[in-house]
């Protein structure tokens, strides 16, 4: 066609007129929102008095053109097969689905040129969600003429997903697995109440769970009751099927983490599989740091290590909020909703926050202080955290917590986001053949560290206390004595907390960590419990033998027992000893726990 044929067809559509679409073939390029090319059309240049005309690429409107090439050959589009970035399937047939598109470019100023046509294409690209095809595909390909030379055409097409009909969408979602789906559904709000569709949602619920066939014959009454239930679940409000898909696959890994934490170490009574939890269920810990104002941190932890029956948790990070802007701190264990033991757990997939343990932070205050180098202070927050603040501007540097394992699979897990797992009461109660001879059979395992760095790993048996040592509420239980040197223990090392930051790091002298675990006579945990301890220096020691050295104590208590000890520290050798040491346990709990009336 000539140049002064293709101007004429440009006038009429100017003047109201439909003009007449250009031939169009497999390998003609889809222009959509400015990133692809239209047909290319040639013009007179202004300047040039010959009258040479110049190759120029105009920008097609995308709402004159569908998601498949409306062209001459209608068939040749619906033999395409497409990969789309949201899932799997086959291009819609244009005449299957949407209307039919308009043939030819929009009419227009032919004064723009390929540089604003491919600005238009980016801004597109940046604020649309689509597909893209790539130069050289058997989908879409780059045709140019014989004798024109397009340097300048764009190598990606786009095509806006939010500007297909429902029915494409609905048909492209049904190829996305659960994970993806949910993804999709977070784009905007069109496609959250597209992918909440109960026909999607129950043929995904149905393939997940479905019921153990029955060798039996079905009676018709059943399979018309199936049929009615498959009819009616369109009937269902939206998202029905997905809240119960959620439920049900939260509950299953609930059911396979519960199994996990079956399994105990005839040693010390507890769990022996956590490692698993972690690596195998994607299980995480994360505090949340609320402001006064209610915004929310999320942060996850960035180091775990594993003590003989607690595990240490540390967050740190350059951008921590201000602490004057900050209210209260919670300890919560996040579970993948899609954890699966013989599968890989997709990191950034949903997932479910159980409490843990909820601080205040108001209480970082002077007299609360734990520890401290020339570079943080630290301060005690129970149930055994560790906050750490800069000397400097008394911002935060490090949380640290350290967590028991008694039920901690439990506690990690089976909790809500807002309330803790409460572990169900002991059932019971055992009798208690001896009343008069008081508790025996006890034993108590005892570690301290700090930090990666162990310093005490040891087991007491055969602990006992009679009514005469009850005082204050408490059992006596005297578990290394002062006067038996036998009993004494030695710690390695000198006892410190070692820290670090992402640039810095420090140990703090005479700061650790003491784990607690106490097995009643039938071998079961009775009282478990960690906590930062400090070993506090005292001019004169208790009544006793004199020993040469320093002697400092350690000391906790809560409702449930405490513990009292006394270490001596020997300069010749540079070690610790443990030279006494009693346990408290509570009576109100010993009498719940064995139903006695001590």
């Amino acid at each position: 066609m000539s140049v002064s044929s293709r101007n004429q067809l440009t006038n009429v559509g100017e003047q109201g007129h439909r003009p007449m679409a250009p031939r169009c073939d497999r390998r003609t390029l889809i222009g959509i929102d400015g990133v692809g090319k239209a047909p290319t059309r040639k013009r007179p240049d202004a300047g040039s008095k010959s009258g040479a005309v110049h190759g120029e690429t105009r920008p097609t409107s995308a709402r004159a053109w569908p998601l498949s090439c409306a062209c001459a050959r209608g068939g040749a589009s619906r033999r395409h097969r497409v990969s789309m970035a949201t899932g799997r399937g086959r291009m819609p047939r244009s005449g299957r689905f949407g209307p039919q598109a308009p043939r030819g470019s929009l009419p227009g100023d032919g004064s723009a040129r390929d540089s604003a046509g491919a600005a238009a294409g980016r801004s597109a690209y940046r604020k649309g969600f689509g597909v893209k095809f790539a130069r050289g595909s058997p989908v879409v390909r780059q045709c140019t003429r014989h004798g024109q030379h397009n340097e300048k055409s764009s190598s990606i097409s786009f095509v806006s997903l939010d500007r297909m009909p429902s029915e494409v969408l609905l048909n492209i979602f049904s190829y996305l697995d659960a994970v993806s789906l949910l993804g999709t559904g977070c784009v905007n709000r069109r496609f959250y109440h597209l992918a909440s569709d109960n026909l999607i949602w129950r043929r995904i619920y149905s393939a997940a769970f479905a019921s153990k066939r029955s060798h039996w014959k079905v009676h018709s009454v059943e399979e018309t009751a199936t049929c009615v239930s498959l009819l009616s679940i369109e009937d269902k409000e939206g998202g029905y099927w997905k809240k119960e898909y959620i439920t049900k696959q939260i509950s299953s890994v609930k059911e396979a983490l519960t199994q996990i934490a079956k399994p105990v170490n005839s040693y010390t009574g507890l769990p022996t599989k956590f490692k698993e939890v972690l690596r195998v269920f994607g299980l995480r810990f994360v505090i949340i740091l609320r402001e006064k104002s209610g915004k929310e941190h999320i942060m996850q932890h960035v180091d775990v290590s594993f003590n003989d029956t607690s595990v240490t948790v540390v967050w740190y990070g350059k951008n921590w909020p201000k602490l004057a802007m900050l209210s209260t701190l919670d300890l919560c264990g996040m579970t993948p909703v899609f954890a699966d033991r013989h599968k890989t757990f997709d990191p950034y997939g949903p997932r479910w926050l159980s409490l843990i343990a909820k601080y205040d932070l108001d209480h970082l205050r002077e007299p609360t202080i734990f520890g401290c180098d020339k570079l943080v202070r630290i301060f005690c927050l129970n149930p055994g955290l560790l906050v750490g603040l800069w000397q400097k501007d008394a911002e935060l540097a490090f949380v640290m917590a350290n967590l028991h394992f008694h039920h901690l699979v439990e506690r990690s897990t089976l909790g809500s986001a807002t309330l803790p797992y409460v572990s169900p009461q002991h059932h019971g109660p055992f009798l208690d053949d001896s009343p008069e001879y008081g508790l025996q059979g006890y034993q108590l395992h005892i570690d301290m560290h700090g930090g990666g760095t162990f310093y005490l790993c040891s087991t007491l048996y055969a602990l006992f206390s009679s009514k005469e040592c009850i005082e204050n509420g408490y059992a006596k239980f005297m578990v290394i004595n002062l006067n038996n040197n036998r009993q004494h223990l030695p710690l390695i090392g000198k006892v410190g907390l070692a820290w670090r930051t992402t640039i810095f790091n420090g140990f703090i002298e005479n700061c650790s960590f003491m784990d607690l675990t106490v097995l009643e006579e039938y071998r079961k945990p009775f009282w478990c419990v960690t906590s930062p301890v400090h070993l506090r220096s005292v001019p004169h020691p208790s009544d006793g033998p004199h020993f040469q050295g320093h002697t400092y104590y350690v000391d906790y208590m809560d409702p449930e027992g405490g513990v009292h000890a006394e270490l001596l520290w020997i300069e010749e050798t540079e070690e610790y000893f443990i030279v006494s040491l009693v346990l408290y346990l509570s009576v109100a709990k010993i009498n719940r726990w064995f139903g006695t009336a001590y």
